[in-house]
């Protein structure tokens, strides 16, 4: 190669013209004792902040446990919720839905009424129990349908809902969704985090609002062929108030999140176009031995960056792999930015120094901020021993 590096080598056979079906080739690629690991709106907001990665978007694509694959790969991660925040989480659920969910729609009709007559005693709950996630999605539109003919408040606890991402199917469970009397269908994020003061964490609730955004992507599917449906874009989040467990709630404006994460779902690379580029025989079945696996991942481009570290269950292996290329991606995606067409910390230090290309404005800018670092260095001390002196302590 022109810059001196080996062409990498791999020790799959190359591929050839597709004999299988795609449902096959992933099956083949998560391995064949491993079963489908489904998508959920945290993964494809994950996916969503990072359109650029192609190996999360086969590996959640594929239904691939990223968990263990990483565990196998030597580079665990603690993901995850905790036992106990699962159960605080799904004791304050459960309360916030008893009483056939009044207590939730009580809350809808104050934030968001919007005039509405107030929801009787006890709302209309469909059942929404079905065979499979297919069978639920559709029996999820169709309780959508029946409750926007109705004219009437319902609430569809845990619907199924389906939304294709890179040519996969995903399948979505939203907390709560309730439809208005006049054909509006609002999204409720129900979390166990407090809301103090009527606020609650900024970072949290900004993660509710990409999760509830995938919710209403999904539901906007189901309401394009219903006459009279019309999905809010804003979601209801309820919390637990101050350091009690009384539910209090708060509406979340997401018309952001939405246009967002539409738009960068739209970039991710269909999921069979990047399984048709793999090598024949590859797999990331994590009970094949280490080495292979780390060759098999590598296979697939990645687009690391430090935000991975709260979003992916491979960031501690990708961060790895990236520090060991000395790419400037481990700095993340602002430096990155900055750095132009330096792509290593080497290059971009020998920059510094005063040894990189002339006619480069980056390069330019980069010597003259390690001169400057290096002038305030010298005059640090001088100017310490001048504070000492005048100090009249």
């Amino acid at each position: 190669m022109a810059d001196g590096r080996l062409p990498r080598v791999s020790s799959f056979p190359p591929s050839g013209p597709p004999q299988t079906t795609l449902r096959q080739r992933l099956a083949d690629l998560r391995g064949p004792a491993v079963p489908p690991r489904p998508l959920d709106a945290r993964a494809l907001a994950a996916l969503a902040a990072n359109p650029g990665c192609g190996r999360r978007a086969l590996l959640d694509g594929a239904g691939v446990d990223k968990t263990a694959l990483a565990s196998a790969l030597g580079s665990p991660a603690a993901f995850g919720q905790s036992q106990f925040a699962m159960i605080r989480g799904n004791s304050f659920e459960a309360k916030v839905k008893g009483d056939g969910g009044a207590e939730l729609l009580r809350l809808v009709h104050e934030h968001l009424g919007a005039g509405a007559e107030p929801p009787t005693r006890r709302p209309h709950v469909p059942d929404l129990t079905a065979a499979g996630p297919e069978g639920r999605a559709a029996r999820t539109a169709l309780a959508l349908r029946e409750a926007t003919v109705a004219a009437a408040w319902t609430l569809l606890d845990h619907p199924m809902l389906a939304l294709e991402v890179a040519g996969s199917p995903a399948y979505l469970e939203p907390d709560a969704v309730v439809v208005h009397p006049d054909g509006r269908w609002t999204v409720v994020e129900i979390k166990s985090f407090p809301m103090i003061d009527g606020a609650a964490d900024a970072a949290k609730v900004g993660a509710a609002a990409r999760q509830s955004a995938v919710y209403v992507l999904a539901l906007e599917r189901v309401a394009a062929v219903l006459e009279g449906a019309v999905v809010g874009h804003t979601t209801l989040l309820v919390c637990p108030k101050d350091f009690s467990n009384l539910p209090t709630a708060s509406v979340v404006d997401i018309r952001k999140q939405r246009a967002v994460t539409a738009r960068q779902l739209d970039r991710l690379t269909r999921v069979e176009e990047l399984a048709a580029a793999l090598p024949a025989g590859l797999s990331f079945d994590p009970a094949r031995p280490a080495e292979e696996l780390a060759e098999a991942v590598e296979a697939v481009d990645a687009a690391y960056a430090p935000d991975c570290l709260a979003a992916c269950e491979l960031a501690f292996h990708c961060r790895e792999r990236s520090r060991a290329a000395d790419a400037v991606t481990a700095l993340g995606r602002s430096v990155r930015g900055e750095l132009g067409a330096f792509t290593t910390v080497g290059a971009a230090l020998a920059a510094a120094a005063g040894t990189g290309p002339a006619d480069d404005p980056t390069s330019a800018a980069l010597h003259r901020a390690a001169r400057l670092r290096a002038e305030a260095l010298e005059q640090a001390p001088a100017r310490t021993a001048r504070e000492e002196a005048a100090c009249p302590c």
